[in-house]
């Protein structure tokens, strides 16, 4: 089956509503730079069972960069009409693992714990690096019990869960380690990320320059100020935000002898009013 591409150049365009069955399972989402690159994928993709119900998105930057990736995605997450949005680069191929293959991992997701909302084929874990992936540096690399619970995850290829409703960052920018924003949202959210058993190949080797720490910073400081520890002012009580167990436990007694001593006082004042 061909498959013919929704091409996005203009992030206000419209495109077609919907439909009222939800029979898209998945929405391939892509930032193009290269059309040859991409079109190969887009076979590769085919020939793995990647075409009915399936819809392909992409972000134009053929005459330049029109999209970064934050907000790229962002607009992609607000087209996509699949159960399931798949990001991934142009330069990824299927080898074996196709349509029904990842269905399976994602069913097993399922099953094991509801609350995911990402999974990838690389990422980092509480152990290490896990990751199920052939690229530049070696064929069928494979490390980690998987799937394995991720704390960021390699951007070649994410699959996100449309009903958790997690996006990437709407103050930061760039091309990297959006993969890892989108865990750290995730997280805050409830949900778990994971690195699954699917298998493909990504022609890249991955380049750490400039821009690269530009983006590694730029989330440093954005996490830093948004996990600040420290009391936050409610129109009722103060919750203390903190990883320190202590402070916590310090908090939550100061904040019950605060309110036994309310209850002390309220008691002592209906009981003098009852005596009067």
């Amino acid at each position: 089956m061909s498959i013919r591409p929704t091409w996005i150049s203009d992030a206000h365009a419209t495109l077609q509503a919907a439909p009222a069955d939800g029979t898209v399972i998945f929405t391939i989402g892509t930032i193009v730079n290269d059309g040859v690159q991409y079109e190969e994928m887009l076979r590769s993709f085919s020939e793995r069972g990647f075409a009915q119900d399936c819809e392909y998105l992409a972000l134009d930057n053929r005459e330049g960069n029109r999209f970064e990736a934050y907000g790229g995605i962002r607009l992609l997450l607000e087209r996509a009409r699949g159960r399931y949005v798949i990001l991934c680069h142009q330069d990824v191929r299927l080898i074996t693992d196709g349509c029904s293959e990842l269905l399976a991992r994602l069913d097993e997701l399922d099953s094991r714990d509801p609350l995911w909302a990402l999974a990838g084929n690389a990422g980092g874990s509480t152990h290490g690096i896990a990751k199920c992936i052939s690229d530049p540096h070696g064929d069928d690399q494979r490390a980690g019990d998987l799937p394995a619970i991720a704390r960021s995850l390699d951007e070649n290829f994410i699959v996100l869960k449309s009903v958790a409703m997690i996006a990437p960052s709407a103050d930061l920018s760039g091309f990297h380690l959006y993969g890892t924003d989108l865990c750290l949202q995730a997280k805050m959210r409830g949900h778990r990320a994971y690195v699954i058993d699917f298998h493909l190949r990504h022609l890249g080797r991955g380049i750490v320059g400039r821009d690269y720490y530009a983006c590694l910073e730029a989330l440093e400081d954005k996490y830093a100020k948004v996990l600040r520890p420290g009391p936050i002012q409610t129109t009722c009580l103060t919750p203390m935000i903190s990883a320190s167990r202590w402070r916590l436990a310090l908090a939550r007694l100061l904040r019950l002898r605060k309110k036994l001593k309310k209850l002390r006082m309220e008691r002592r004042a209906r009981d003098a009013a009852s005596q009067g």
